[in-house]
């Protein structure tokens, strides 16, 4: 029988990637399966196809399968957290090898590279990656990995990734792009040449802040995947059944989540342009966006992440953030509710974000509640 899902489109895929009614008893909502080991075969082998949950479990079987369909990819591996998910791939290295990275990027593959895995000996530089002739002057002959994010966290600008990977490749470079921000509904980047996108399936995934985990997905099966999935399989930081089991139910509305949540951010960021207390709004969906243009190319909406800069610095930012009361005062991002955060303060004192930052993750509730609430807080 052929695949209903091969040609589908997102929404169907969302719905029908790695679900199957249940053949034991009919049940259409996938069961979760906690045993941590399987009945093996009177010659010991696995029967069923699995054997030991930290190497495979049929909710992260299922869960990968939906991922992979979502992003385009041939296969994925799921993990306990979108950090350790990026771990894996930069395990994937030798000491002496060099990344070049986005210098953008979230705030914990930046401590990542600059704390454990410089210490083991991998080499960072870090770059602004929507100037290309600058991130080719950052390659070496060591470089085995570009390390992309596009819009980026918490600056939302936007890098042209079909370019990027180009280069990538043509200087023997691994290719990976953080999709966290824009997920699959907005943003293709195994179509726009990345060799694996890298999501932490916490946020927009999961959509509803009760789920932590991480995920890579790749365009090949073979090469460097390969020794991402022995990472999975031999270091052990795997989602547990449940928490896959939650990633696939928040993953059946995400294309609905994601564009109701755009539609939001993009209201909101309007808005916010226009209040005398702000002095610079960063979304790519605002036409003065240095980004808009390419991010009409290469995004199919510009994402429910914002961020802005207020008159009086730190002090007026961290005063807007305490006064919010339908905005919820919580890092993370990507759920059903809006939150907001002084983003340097979250990510601590080596943080390079600037101090009268504020950021937006914008859910789904009625956009003129939370301009109302944007409105109070931002009154002096």
């Amino acid at each position: 029988m052929s695949d209903p899902t091969r040609r589908a489109g997102l929404e169907t895929l969302a719905v029908h990637a790695g679900r199957t009614p249940d053949p034991a008893s009919g049940a259409l909502a996938q069961p979760l399966i906690a045993s941590t080991t399987f009945l093996r075969g009177a010659d010991g082998g696995e029967p069923s196809g699995f054997g030991y949950a930290r190497s495979d479990n049929p909710n992260r079987r299922a869960l990968e399968a939906c991922l992979a369909a979502l992003e385009g990819g041939a296969a994925a591996a799921a993990f306990a957290s979108g950090a350790a998910a990026a771990y894996a791939v930069f395990q994937t290295l030798a000491p002496g090898d060099h990344v070049v990275c986005c210098a953008d990027a979230y705030h914990g593959v930046r401590a990542e590279l600059a704390g454990p895995l410089a210490r083991w000996g991998l080499n960072t530089s870090f770059v602004d990656t929507t100037d290309l002739a600058a991130t080719e002057r950052a390659f070496t002959s060591r470089t085995k990995l570009l390390w992309l994010e596009s819009p980026t966290n918490p600056l939302l600008k936007v890098a042209d990734l079909a370019a990027l990977a180009r280069l990538g490749r043509a200087r023997g470079a691994l290719v990976v792009c953080d999709n966290t921000f824009a997920t699959p509904v907005l943003q293709s980047p195994v179509a726009l040449g990345c060799d694996l996108v890298m999501h932490s399936t916490t946020k927009y995934l999961g959509g509803h802040s009760d789920v932590m985990g991480g995920a890579i997905v790749a365009a090949d099966p073979a090469g460097a995947f390969a020794l991402v999935r022995e990472q999975q399989q031999v270091a052990g930081a795997v989602p547990s059944p449940r928490d896959c089991w939650l990633l696939q139910r928040g993953a059946a509305t995400l294309p609905l989540r994601v564009r109701a949540q755009s539609a939001g951010a993009a209201t909101l960021a309007a808005w916010l342009v226009a209040q005398p207390q702000v002095h610079a709004v960063h979304y790519p969906g605002l036409p003065e966006h240095p980004g808009h243009a390419l991010a009409l190319r290469q995004m199919r909406a510009f994402g429910a992440m914002l961020s802005f800069q207020v008159r009086g610095g730190e002090a007026a930012a961290l005063g807007a953030v305490a006064r919010a009361t339908l905005f919820t005062r919580a890092t993370s991002l990507g759920s059903v509710e809006s939150l907001i955060e002084h983003r340097a303060t979250s990510e601590g004192p080596r943080s390079t974000t600037p101090r009268d930052l504020i950021r937006l993750s914008v859910g789904l509730e009625t956009p003129a509640d939370l301009i109302a609430d944007l409105e109070q807080a931002l009154a002096v």
